[in-house]
């Protein structure tokens, strides 16, 4: 048998339990119970903290996935600069104004093209990953125990290096030539 209890609650609280009560298959009894209960053993209801657990723990993934966007993006960005800094010879004198009009042309064409891409919504990177997955779909494939290198890297590396043997400008880099087809 269960012991009984008495409490006094206020006039809302005993409305609200009056209510509550005539649902089908509730009683005053089970409903205090319950409330006690959870109210008692936190750790016994997780229906109502689940949702909330699984929402945090999407949202983490998410950051998760940001935060390695962001530092792929960060590393992208610094290897680029680390590049051109390195390549970039000094211009004389007289053709650093020609080179400041071109570079700010470029500028502009660079902005435009960032705006286009925000704008459609479309992720460069991907479609660059697509695209080169789908011509080339060993290209990051590594024979590690053989020591090859990624895909094909080595045989464009070489056609460059006899282009520069032989006195020939190499064309423009694969990432030229998108944003050439997609100006």
């Amino acid at each position: 048998m269960k012991p009984k209890l008495s409490a006094y609650v206020s006039d809302s609280v005993a409305q609200r339990l009056e209510i509550a009560a005539k649902r089908p298959g509730s009683n005053k009894s089970a409903i205090v119970e319950a409330a006690l209960d959870r109210f008692l053993n936190p750790e016994r209801d997780a229906s109502g903290d689940a949702a909330l657990i699984r929402r945090l723990d999407r949202m983490s993934r998410q950051l998760e996935r940001t935060d390695r966007d962001l530092s792929v993006t960060a590393e992208t960005i610094a290897l680029f600069i680390r590049y051109y800094l390195t390549i970039t010879p000094p211009l004389p004198a007289g053709d650093q104004d020609a080179a400041r009009a071109l570079g700010r042309e470029r500028f502009e064409m660079f902005v435009a093209q960032v705006g286009k891409r925000i704008a459609s919504g479309g992720k460069l990177v991907a479609d660059v990953m697509e695209r080169v997955s789908t011509s080339n779909p060993d290209l990051f494939i590594r024979h590690l125990e053989e020591g090859a290198p990624l895909g094909e890297a080595q045989a464009a590396a070489t056609g460059s290096r006899a282009q520069e043997a032989a006195g020939q400008q190499p064309g423009p880099s694969p990432a030229g030539r998108e944003e050439v087809d997609n100006v």
